[in-house]
């Protein structure tokens, strides 16, 4: 279990909480706390949100 510190970066980088990113993908504010901490690995759907809003390729969260 990684911690995704490039996804934090882009999330500050926007000026956006995690409570943001969390409440546009229609998750709660601790699961996408376990994505960015690397608790848990997004399903393709979910993968696709976070990066449309940030930004990135969704496959990163694969590689």
């Amino acid at each position: 279990m990684k911690r995704r510190d490039w996804l934090i970066e882009k999330r500050e980088r926007k000026g956006m909480s995690q409570s943001e990113i969390a409440r546009l993908v229609n998750v709660t504010s601790q699961m996408y706390n376990y994505i960015e901490s690397g608790k848990r690995r997004p399903k393709p759907e979910l993968a696709k949100k976070i990066a449309d809003i940030l930004n990135f390729s969704w496959t990163r969260f694969y590689e």
